[in-house]
């Protein structure tokens, strides 16, 4: 069974940037889009970025687009967020999610990862 284990967050001051992995362990990601998704206290969860399971194919929201980018290294059962110029609303958990295709909605994706903190405060 799939379990995604996502590393890389911390504090980072505006205008920083940060690396997160989404690693696969027990199984591996070579069958699986994977998205990301973060969530603020007290907000909904929100949809952050998607990529096919080639790599082939990346989405990301307007709100990230241009300073977010997703790609996979399937040889090493990961996929990675890198954020650039990041943003205080940028705060939350980022969480990683393995899907049959690249959805921008959370229900779609099968199997998720215990997420890791982003804080973006100066």
């Amino acid at each position: 069974q799939l379990h995604l284990v996502e590393s890389g967050g911390g504090s980072v001051q505006p205008g920083g940037s940060l690396r997160l992995s989404c690693a696969a362990s027990s199984y591996t990601l070579y069958y699986y889009a994977i998205g990301w998704f973060r969530q603020a206290p007290g907000r909904e969860r929100e949809w952050v970025s998607c990529i096919s399971k080639r790599g082939g194919t990346a989405k990301y929201a307007d709100t990230v687009k241009g300073r977010f980018t997703i790609s996979r290294d399937n040889a090493k059962d990961t996929v990675y967020l890198q954020m650039n110029s990041l943003k205080p609303e940028a705060t939350g958990t980022y969480s990683c999610a393995a899907g049959w295709d690249c959805y921008t909605t959370g229900p779609e994706y099968a199997r998720w990862g215990q997420g890791t903190q982003v804080t973006v405060s100066s």
